[in-house]
């Protein structure tokens, strides 16, 4: 250091940087002269450093280093998968709350609304919470200071802070006319990894793990406990729907609870040694004779594709839902200058019979990022311990199939337009509490007012055949056809157009279902929703048909004839 010191005690900071790059480019081409191999990475990153420096040397406008060089970094990774990413030294507070569940903040949901941002859900007992924010509540100024333009990340780092701080912020709730002001003090924001448990029926136990956090193996395991403490525990469903994984270690704990000793639950394989491992099951488990139900989804991922493949490969357990997400990249992070990580890829997840979790092709994802079609060509087959057929390409395929239900296009417009929402913050800020989440009903005469309600905000969406049939008429338009097609055209626009208050009326059921759980988000949280969806999902209505047919059950983990 009294070197470098030395020789660049006279140039400029800009010359001085340029003098830092080459020094640590030398220092790397020098360690690694020695093999021929490395000529390519050499030479390009001499090229690399060279356009930076004649960038910013003749750009006509000025060049932000720290911006250019991330952009430059950011596309480079990204020619590797989505999960290999760098994080700079303002970004890993991002990552604790990713690993830990924990940050100092005021414990809410946010997201971006027109110019401003949106508290969407404050989470239960939290600073939020407690000093009275809504779901819906439009935060104006943080500190005395517009917040407007701002993005949902930037207000985000503005909301967290550190514990027992005062933050003041101004907000705009819909019914109340004049802005509201809230003194709000931080706290460690601890987010539950199993924030709902109960009984569905007498004999079956239900669990919500919405995240594999530090705590998730503990929270899992005092869940199952406080259940058999009162009740006859035979059956446990484990929901891991949507659930987007996390910590691996708290995967192979929570399998551990309900499988022998000395089983493989995961291994990994990468190209460093030391990326190269298997994970069995270490301790004894709390009760290997219960029987397990999984239910997944396309949004399942990671951690949770670990413990579904564990429980389906050992035939421990029955997997309900759809296919998986299928990603199955164990990521590693180093610490890098500066404060600043890489989140690498450093090797592939495989589950006990050995079935790569990774989908095998990235092109085949569909529009959520999940695993798309995988033809029967590109996969293997495999046997569970009790020589079931299972197959690779991606994900966990699952046992039993059960689709989620899809809603009707005027739904999912009133859902995108805010309209549901900003109803639900409306009703709340007419009504003080509300039935409990398993016995809230909309009234006849709430339904009426939401119609008003939408009304009043000249709510308007095309159907996807609307949509299409516009874009064919001005495509005709255009290549000159719509002459010869019009009164067609015409006539076809007629047949398909769609009257929104027939289909307010027509899907009213559907409607009121979203409303509901909207506003029971309001008073009740997350875990209110839960409570309340649990009496209409499909997927639970299923593991509770399975639960309660122990023949289905043993047919579908029967070892096969060989």
């Amino acid at each position: 250091m009294k070197f470098i010191k030395k020789i660049t005690h006279n140039i400029s900071f800009k010359k001085y940087t340029y003098f830092i790059i080459g020094m640590l480019m030398l220092m790397s081409f020098t360690i690694k002269s020695d093999n021929d191999n490395n000529f390519e990475t050499v030479k390009n990153l001499d090229i690399f450093y060279s356009i930076y420096k004649e960038t910013d040397l003749y750009y006509v406008d000025e060049v932000v280093p720290g911006e250019i060089i991330k952009k430059g970094i950011d596309a480079m990774l990204s020619t590797l998968d989505p999960y290999t990413v760098y994080i700079p030294e303002s970004k890993t507070e991002d990552l604790k709350i990713m690993t830990t569940g924990q940050y100092g903040g005021i414990g809410a949901m946010i997201r971006t609304k027109g110019d401003y941002t949106m508290i969407s859900q404050p989470y239960a007992d939290s600073p939020a919470a407690k000093a009275g924010l809504f779901n819906g509540d439009l935060i104006l100024e943080i500190d005395g200071k517009s917040i407007k333009g701002k993005s949902s990340e930037d207000v985000s780092e503005l909301l967290r802070g550190e514990p027992k701080t005062i933050l003041n912020v101004k907000i705009q709730r819909i019914g109340t006319e004049k802005p509201m002001n809230f003194s709000i003090e931080r706290e460690e924001i601890k987010m539950k990894s199993v924030p709902y448990f109960t009984m569905l029926d007498k004999t079956t136990g239900y669990i919500f793990l919405n995240e594999f956090t530090f705590s998730a193996g503990k929270e899992v395991k005092e869940a199952f406990e406080t259940l058999k403490k009162t009740n006859n525990v035979k059956v446990v469903v484990l929901d891991l729907r949507g659930n987007p994984g996390g910590l691996l270690q708290e995967a192979v704990k929570i399998c551990n609870f309900f499988i022998d000793k000395g089983n493989t639950v995961v291994s990994m394989k990468g190209k460093a040694p030391q990326m190269t491992k298997t994970y069995k099951t270490e301790i004894e488990p709390i009760d290997n004779q219960v029987k397990i139900i999984v239910l997944v989804n396309r949004g399942s991922a990671s951690a949770s594709e670990i413990v579904s493949g564990c429980m389906q490969d050992l035939d421990r357990g029955i997997i309900i839902g759809q296919r998986t997400f299928g990603k199955g990249l164990v990521q590693t992070t180093r610490e890098l200058p500066y404060n600043s990580i890489l989140k690498v890829t450093t090797a592939k997840y495989y589950t006990p019979t050995e079935r790569c979790i990774q989908v095998l092709d990235y092109s085949h994802r569909n529009e959520d990022g999940s695993v798309g079609n995988v033809p029967d060509s590109l996969k293997s087959e495999y046997k569970t311990k009790n020589g079931r057929k299972v197959y690779d390409g991606g994900g966990i395929e699952p046992d039993i199939k059960v689709e989620e239900r899809e809603i009707s296009n005027i739904s999912a417009n009133l859902i995108i337009q805010d309209i549901i929402s900003d109803y639900s913050a409306y009703f709340r800020s007419k009504h003080q509490s509300i039935d409990p989440p398993d016995k809230f009903k909309l009234s006849e005469i709430d339904y009426i007012d939401f119609l008003a309600f939408t009304k009043s905000k000249n709510f308007e969406y095309k159907s996807n055949s609307e949509q299409i049939l516009q874009e064919l008429i001005e495509n005709t338009k255009e290549e000159k056809y719509y002459q010869e097609t019009e009164k067609e055209l015409n006539e076809l626009q007629k047949k398909i157009s769609h009257n929104i208050e027939k289909d307010l009326q027509n899907f009213k059921s559907e409607i009121i279902e979203l409303i509901e759980a909207e506003i029971i988000a309001n008073y009740y949280y997350n875990a209110g929703v839960l409570i309340y969806s649990l009496k209409n999902d499909d997927f639970v209505k299923k593991a509770i048909e399975v639960a309660n047919n122990e023949n289905l059950y043993n047919d579908i983990l029967k070892p096969q004839k060989k």
